[in-house]
């Protein structure tokens, strides 16, 4: 009688065992809230990091675009210029939408632009090559210490030499230097852009 009673309480202790150790290795599909939680605070710790370094590459990306875009036009001026014969000018406006730069033949008031980069000119005989619009939600505008530059096409020089910089939302800028030769240096004032010389 006390075997049968051992023999039954093995029996139902394995059966108890088994039970348990199924219910255990049964593979678990998803994940709990708690660990939803978790990797959404995780998550949301590492956007608030990555933004702001985003939106500064974002900046430092725009500012050097437009820096590059100017610089690779006084170079078409100076070579136009040469090319043709004939004086090619580079002027810079400013208006209540932004900042803006235009190329084109004439007296520097002969023509003008706007920040939504369109361009006109006065005088009929005088011709607009490229017209570049900055509007103010682009995040950039230029500053230039001269209002217009010519190129003469026999000597290759400019007149007079002057520096446009091209500032982004947070003040950093690149400022090409135009010397009286025609030639373009680009710097960064105060070093605010890394990789460019301080000027």
């Amino acid at each position: 009688m006390a075997g049968q009673k051992t023999n039954s309480i093995k029996s139902v202790t394995l059966r108890w065992h088994r039970k348990i150790s199924t219910a255990w290795s049964v593979k678990q599909d998803g994940m709990t809230l708690i660990e939803l939680v978790v990797v959404l605070g995780i998550l949301g710790i590492l956007a608030s990091l990555a933004i702001p370094s985003f939106q500064a590459f974002q900046e430092r990306h725009r500012l050097q675009g437009h820096a590059m875009e100017l610089v690779t036009d006084l170079h078409y001026v100076r070579s136009e210029s040469v090319a043709r014969n004939k004086g090619l000018r580079i002027s810079f406006y400013a208006d209540s939408g932004g900042t803006c730069y235009l190329i084109h033949t004439g007296n520097a008031a002969a023509c003008t632009c706007s920040s939504n980069g369109s361009a006109q000119c006065s005088d009929p005989t005088n011709s607009i090559q490229k017209s570049v619009g900055l509007a103010t939600a682009l995040g950039v505008k230029l500053q230039s210490n001269v209002a217009s530059m010519l190129f003469d096409p026999s000597r290759g020089t400019t007149s007079p030499a002057g520096s446009i910089t091209v500032i982004g939302q947070s003040g950093n800028s690149i400022r090409q230097v135009v010397n009286i030769m025609g030639r373009t240096r680009t710097c960064s004032p105060q070093g605010t852009v890394s990789g460019y010389r301080v000027c």
